[in-house]
């Protein structure tokens, strides 16, 4: 199978009082670029995150998105720093006493004065944690690796329909190459008579100007290797994996092959069709760049 750069996966998981909610999404890339956003009390697990998703994913960029979510009422606690507080009265009778005021200092008063009191996160089991949110990524990958899939057999499908058309092409040059050079000939030895206004020609001088014309104009090295990077991507999309780079890699050499027959055409029917060629070659340049 082969697998499209373009996916999407949702996955949400909850555990007592906890909710994990994890969203992928992702377009075609050169390498593997994964971009992760999460609440700061995550922080600790994005090189574990990163790690899972190479399981799943070798190229593409891919936005990660995680939210979680405390349920508990216990996930907080009320903490009094009695040093704090000593300091404060310490300080506050001293202030009364420097300046004669009545020390009206009450629990309610002191309570309210910065650090007395903090509301402190308790500490999270991370192994716990860990497995929890471990579970909603993996959810969340399988059904993004699935819509990728999903997507790669659709693009296998059109590949190998352009290679279909491809080779069709390649047939048509094949068949009409020769002829030109028999036309070629017929319209070189015409040409001849016409110019001397008799019959005789030099059958040496008119055979040596056809094969100059021949070598000229033969593609048959750059049709011989159209036709076998063909078969080869066709066979590259039935193995399936992590192809994509070696597709575009024989596509670039596909349209090195064209350029030259085209380059190299004298003929009007061929012309078009290495044309025709080269326009379904750049599509299907376009298309491996989807695939992973």
């Amino acid at each position: 199978m082969i697998k499209s750069m373009t996916g999407f996966g949702r996955c949400e998981v909850t555990f007592d009082s906890r909710k994990f909610t994890v969203e992928m999404k992702s377009v075609n890339h050169r390498y593997l670029d994964v971009n992760i956003k999460m609440p700061k009390k995550l922080n600790f697990f994005e090189s574990a995150i990163r790690t899972e998703l190479k399981n799943y994913i070798s190229r593409g960029k891919v936005d990660v998105f995680i939210t979680y979510e405390d349920f508990s009422e216990s996930n907080t606690s009320i903490c009094y720093h009695k040093e704090v507080a000593g300091e404060y009265l310490k300080y506050l009778r001293q202030m009364a006493e420097d300046f004669g005021l009545d020390d009206d200092i009450r629990v309610s008063t002191l309570s309210k004065y910065p650090e007395v009191f903090t509301m402190e996160e308790q500490t999270m089991d991370e192994e716990e944690l860990w497995k929890e949110l471990q579970k909603a990524i993996s959810g969340a990958a399988q059904m993004f690796v699935q819509t990728r899939i999903t997507e790669g057999e659709n693009l296998r499908a059109d590949l190998l329909s352009k290679l279909d058309g491809m080779l069709e092409l390649v047939d048509f040059i094949t068949q009409r190459s020769p002829k030109i050079v028999a036309e070629y000939r017929q319209k070189l030895e015409e040409r001849v008579r016409e110019l001397l206004e008799d019959n005789t020609v030099d059958e040496g001088r008119l055979l040596t100007e056809v094969t100059i014309f021949a070598d000229k104009v033969c593609v048959d090295e750059e049709l011989v290797r159209l036709r076998s990077h063909i078969e080869t991507t066709r066979k590259t999309l039935q193995e399936g994996g992590s192809i994509g780079r070696k597709l575009d890699f024989i596509a670039q050499e596909m349209n090195r092959e064209a350029n030259t027959t085209l380059s190299k055409s004298n003929d009007l029917e061929i012309s078009n069709c290495a044309i025709e060629l080269k326009t379904e070659i750049e599509k299907v340049r376009e298309q491996i760049q989807n695939i992973e």
